[in-house]
């Protein structure tokens, strides 16, 4: 930043600063002053003040809507990819979570959940569909796929009252020991945008799960959904190992992802 920009950024911090003190004292939906009651309030230009609420947006804190104004936005969820529990997660962050069992059914597994379970075709399912919860307002649809024989009778109900990996270990004695995720971008469909109280076609993260106990038996295959304007991925950088790396291309990916459903 040159000399004659310095003092036009030190005016949109300001202006940045004055309306997350404001924020302070509204709740989630309460719309902010105009942007010409700021610009007559911090003594600056309308453009400055756009750029500070362009700002906010963008991160989360405001949402604009067409016609109408600028409003609190319901905080957006940080959360690291390597987390264990979305329950953990969300409390660590003053948040309550919970859940809600909408659908249980029992089928055989087919040729492609036959593959991320290593069970024959013919072998048994049971598919939980549970709409996870974030301080009262739904945040993502976990449809979870599980062996029959690893769970049966399973109790889907206790679902939401405790975690599905305590359930497993309290009542069969399966301990989820690893797995791997996935994490995409998508949208939601008009169903999905339903159920989650969002706009049809919104982004969204697709999180595929899958884990194994210390034996390398797999236990359950989840997929989660996730509405993409409430939700927020977040990663530690390790630069000591090759401090010279590109950031400009991702860790790890070596080779163009391949969707397995």
């Amino acid at each position: 930043m040159g000399d004659a920009d310095a003092p036009r950024g030190r005016k949109h911090n300001m202006v940045r600063e004055r309306i997350m003190s404001l924020l302070e004292d509204l709740n989630v939906g309460d719309p902010i002053p105009p942007e010409r009651v700021l610009e007559e309030d911090c003594g600056v230009s309308r453009l400055t003040v756009r750029r500070a609420v362009d700002d906010l947006v963008r991160d989360g804190h405001l949402i604009r809507r067409q016609g109408s104004g600028t409003y609190v936005a319901r905080p957006t969820i940080m959360q690291s990819p390597a987390a264990s529990s979305f329950s953990m997660g969300l409390r660590s962050r003053g948040i309550t979570p919970s859940t809600r069992v909408v659908g249980v059914e029992r089928s055989d597994a087919g040729v492609r959940l036959s593959w991320r379970l290593q069970i024959a075709p013919s072998d048994a399912i049971v598919t939980v569909r549970r709409l996870r919860l974030a301080d009262g307002d739904p945040i993502a649809i976990a449809t979870t796929t599980l062996p029959d024989a690893l769970v049966p009778g399973l109790p889907a109900e206790e679902l939401e009252e405790k975690s599905l990996y305590r359930l497993l270990s309290d009542r069969y004695g399966l301990k989820v020991a690893s797995g791997t995720q996935t994490i995409e971008p998508t949208v939601l469909s008009p169903e999905e945008s339903t159920v989650l109280d969002a706009p049809p076609y919104s982004p969204a993260f697709l999180f595929r799960t899958a884990t194994r106990t210390s034996d390398g038996v797999p236990i359950e295959f989840t997929r989660t959904l996730f509405r993409g304007d409430r939700y927020m991925i977040t990663s530690e950088l390790d630069l000591t190992a090759s401090p010279e790396e590109d950031l400009g291309h991702p860790r790890g990916v070596t080779h163009p992802a391949t969707s397995l459903g």
